[in-house]
């Protein structure tokens, strides 16, 4: 029986390490702040990470305890552009004191 031995070029390379780098997993992070509600942080999240309003209030609640809490796994791709809704959602019309986003990141697994 003989043995197949792979062997390694730099066009192959270059595309196993995009596609590794594309299907890489990652997760968002929200972060706590005092100038959202609840209200505020269930329909974000509802709307930026297609999550149910049951899904949105656990999280809420564990941002606002934790004072962060993971939103959304995914892709980076996917990853990023669920914390650049997030980040650009607006102010909370609830709050005066609310000038702008909550706050999330984009973290590796």
């Amino acid at each position: 029986m003989g043995v197949v031995l792979a062997t390694s070029t730099p066009e192959i390379d270059s595309i196993v390490k995009e596609d590794t780098k594309t299907l890489r997993k990652s997760k968002v992070v929200l972060f706590n702040d005092e100038d959202h509600t609840y209200d505020y942080v269930c329909e974000m999240l509802s709307h930026c990470c297609k999550i149910s309003k049951s899904q949105a209030f656990k999280c809420a609640v564990e941002v606002d305890m934790a004072g962060k809490t993971i939103v959304y796994y995914g892709t980076a791709k996917e990853c990023q552009k669920v914390s650049e809704k997030i980040n650009t959602y607006g102010p909370d019309h609830r709050m005066p004191r609310s000038m702008g986003s909550m706050g999330s990141e984009v973290e590796g697994i």
